[in-house]
């Protein structure tokens, strides 16, 4: 006999916990484990979730996103959970209250110089337990050169996905079916 399983299958409810060996993020762990579970606020429970994430869904936030997306936003705390790169092509970083799991060195001097702050999770508890008064952001997690070949398969009508291939040469699928020079184009 059969086990019934609703249609859609079994939910998980088993949330993912972190295999880092960093004990400031084991600690934070615990800290917002505890937050989210002591407060009635959503922002915790979120911020628990996104430290127990992979390296993958962590991914870097520039300076130059940071300041467009903090843009009529004075007085608030933009948090990331994940790194604050730097942007050399942005002159005038305006003052800005960061909270973030790591700065690149440059991005740390470029904030400070500018008159903001960089703070850190534990910081950001004491300052704001509830998370108020802060926004909440995250780097683009589909960036990675590797999302480029997932998809559709290359080849395939409306396809945009990029074939795995040594070269980017005229001989390396580059001729029936992607140029209409050569039979057709998808």
């Amino acid at each position: 006999m059969g086990i019934d399983i609703e249609a859609g299958g079994r939910i998980k409810s088993k949330a993912r916990v972190t295999s880092s060996a960093n004990p400031y993020i084991r600690l934070l762990c615990k800290l917002y484990k505890f937050l989210a579970r002591r407060t009635d606020s959503k922002f915790n429970k979120v911020i628990l979730k996104r430290l127990n994430m992979t390296r993958k869904n962590k991914p870097p936030l520039s300076l130059q996103k940071l300041a467009k997306l903090m843009a009529g936003k004075d007085g608030k705390i933009a948090v990331v959970v994940g790194p604050v790169t730097d942007d050399k092509r942005l002159y005038e970083v305006p003052k800005l209250s960061v909270c973030a799991l790591h700065f690149t060195e440059t991005a740390r001097a470029s904030i400070l110089k500018a008159g903001g702050e960089c703070l850190t999770f534990d910081k950001l508890a004491m300052r704001s337990p509830l998370g108020k008064g802060t926004v909440l952001l995250r780097g683009p997690v589909k960036a990675r050169a590797a999302e480029r070949h997932f998809g559709k398969a290359p080849g395939v009508p409306h396809s945009n996905t990029a074939p795995h291939v040594r070269a980017k040469g005229r001989k390396f699928e580059k001729a029936r079916g992607k140029r209409s020079s050569r039979g057709y184009k998808v």
